[in-house]
Formats: structure tokens, C-alpha cells, sequence
């Protein structure tokens, strides 16, 4: 099994001074019909953003709150020993790994990172290409105008739970066996976790500008998208975010931040994940779409108020690094 990571590296990071949010009319033009395809739920969303001009992407950053107490407080919530021994992942046999696979993304959203997760987790290499989503002319190739887009061995295939049941039927062509209950909470992931996630990360204007400082080192931007996505892109998310609480009738966003966390400790019952003493895919989905606010204010939050740091921790050990092949 991997080491697993530094977790303290995920949470006492520098703090950044970000200058208010302003501009937002002067950079509508510039924007408009080009982000919005970009959305954050762009593989399963049923929401119209039709009139929105900026992407409903998933942003994390590599910033700290604003205070160091809560960083150092996040970090050790997520530092618990293991409860028990944790069984080494088992990567695939060689000759049932793909021989050439090319994720297209966008970095920080939750359904690319639930793909990723199993390529971690499994130990298959993946070469990505971060989609850009202005000109989405990374994918122009594809009919399929959404990410994540995962090529095996030439074969294109899409949307992140029909991405995964594939993989995992090539890789484990003998387990033909359905789990009611790893089946019953992938399904709670993509219903209702994601949906949790957009109103907590955008709840306040500096929540949302901690949220898209992501962008100015992430993805394909020229130096004027990275400028406009960061602040007005702020802006309207925050104004988007309200839209989502409602449409999802969400009343106190961290609330349900927190049942959702504590929902998903309940479930495992006592074991080390829900598959026991391995994670199964509800596991690595869970994980994936938590992965990219672990360094924002919600998360840190998170932990802080809820059981799922134990959990978490054994994730990031069994997962271990990136299987992502250098550029």
C-alpha cells in the first residue's frame, strides 16, 4: 500500500489576499454563451443554465480560510490513527489493464474526479487533457460535448457511473455479482451529494472567490478568461449557488452538508468503508466527489463538525498517489 499523502500540506497552506469581486458587467460580453456549457454537473445536471454566462465548474483552491485555527483544526480531524489494519489495494492482472486511456476534463469537476479516483485506485495509467471551456476545442472531436470523456484503448466512453461500471467489468470479469447496497449509495452520490456541494462552496462572495482562485493556476486560459472567471466568475456563482439551494430545497446549506457527511458514516456501520475491508465503487465515488474541497472552507468545515475524517483518512491511504501519467 501507498504512504499515503501529507495531509497537513492539504490544509496549512498560505493564505492570499484577494481583492473584492468587481467588473462583473464589463466582462458579460466578453463571456456570454462561452462558459455556460461548461457546467459544473456537466455529465448529470437537470439544471437550465441556459441564461448564465459562467461555468457551473467545481473550483477548489489552494488557498486557506481565513483563519489558521480552523486549517490546523481541519488537518487534525483528518488525522486520526487508522481503527484498524487496512487491506493493500490489489491493482488488476496485467493483462486485463487497458493498454492506452485519455481522460478529458475539467481538473476540479466531481464526476471527472469520481473516474479518477477509480484509475487511482486501481493503478491504471491515464494520460489527461484538460478541456477548455470557452472553445471546448479539446473535444470538438467528440458528439459528446461533455467531461468527463474517458478513450480506452481507442473506445470512447462516457458519463463518470457508466464510465466506471465498464472499467470495472473489464477489469473484473468474473465478479458478476450486483451489490443492492454499493448500488443504493452510487446513486445517493450523483442524486444528491453533488448537489449538496455547489451551495456550500459558493455560500458567501469569499467563499466563492477562495473557490476560483483555482482557475488562475489550473486549465487551459489565456491570461484575460483566467481574469474574468476568477471574478466575475465569482460573482455569478454565488448568485447561481442561491438558484441551486432552491431548486434542491436546501434551507442552511451546511446543515445538509453535514447530514450528508454524517448520512454516509452511518452507512458504513462501524467498517473500515462500505466495502468492508476494501472500499467498493459507492467508496471511491464518495471519495472522488469530496476530493477537490479538501483545501476550502467547506470541507474544513466539514470535517471539523462531522465523523467522516477517520473515513476520509483511510481513503487517501488505500488510494494512495496519482496513476495520472506525466504531460
Amino acid at each position: 500500500m501507498r504512504r499515503p499523502h501529507n495531509l497537513y500540506s492539504h490544509f496549512l497552506v498560505a493564505r492570499r489576499t484577494v481583492p473584492p469581486c468587481s467588473g462583473i458587467s464589463s466582462c458579460r460580453v466578453a463571456c456570454e454563451q462561452k462558459l455556460v456549457s461548461s457546467a459544473l454537473y456537466s455529465s448529470a445536471t437537470a439544471f437550465d443554465l441556459n441564461r448564465w454566462w459562467l461555468p457551473l465548474r467545481f473550483p477548489f483552491a489552494s488557498t486557506a480560510s481565513n483563519s489558521i485555527k480552523a486549517g490546523v483544526a481541519g488537518a487534525v480531524s483528518f488525522s486520526f490513527a487508522l481503527s484498524t489494519a487496512v487491506e493493500a489495494k490489489e491493482p488488476p492482472s496485467p493483462e486485463l489493464l487497458p493498454k492506452d486511456v485519455v481522460l478529458y476534463q475539467y481538473e476540479a469537476c466531481p464526476f471527472c474526479n469520481k473516474v479518477k479516483a477509480f484509475l487511482d485506485y486501481h493503478d491504471i495509467p491515464y494520460k489527461v487533457v484538460e478541456v477548455n471551456p470557452f472553445s471546448k476545442k479539446e473535444i470538438k472531436w467528440s458528439d459528446y460535448k461533455k467531461v468527463p470523456i474517458l478513450v480506452v484503448d481507442g473506445v470512447q466512453l462516457v458519463d463518470s457511473s457508466d464510465i466506471i461500471d465498464k472499467l470495472s467489468h473489464r477489469i473484473h470479469p468474473k465478479n458478476s455479482v450486483v451489490d443492492e447496497e454499493e448500488t443504493k449509495w452510487r446513486r445517493w452520490v450523483d442524486e444528491h451529494l453533488v448537489h449538496v456541494l455547489s451551495p456550500n462552496i459558493y455560500r458567501t462572495t469569499s467563499e466563492a472567490l477562495e473557490s476560483f482562485n483555482y482557475i488562475t493556476t489550473h486549465g487551459n486560459f489565456s491570461f484575460t478568461e483566467r481574469l474574468t472567471t476568477k471574478y466575475a466568475g465569482a460573482g455569478v456563482m454565488y448568485m447561481v449557488s442561491k438558484k441551486l439551494k432552491k431548486k434542491y430545497g436546501i434551507t442552511d446549506e451546511r446543515a445538509a452538508l453535514y447530514d450528508a457527511a454524517q448520512t454516509w458514516t452511518q452507512a458504513i456501520d462501524g467498517r473500515d468503508f462500505l466495502g468492508g475491508s476494501r472500499p467498493n465503487l459507492a467508496d471511491l465515488a464518495v471519495f472522488g466527489v469530496l476530493r477537490p474541497i479538501r483545501h476550502l472552507k467547506a470541507g474544513r468545515d466539514m470535517v471539523e463538525n462531522t465523523n467522516i475524517g477517520e473515513w476520509y483518512q483511510r481513503m487517501e491511504a488505500v488510494v494512495g498517489d496519482s496513476s495520472r501519467l506525466p504531460a
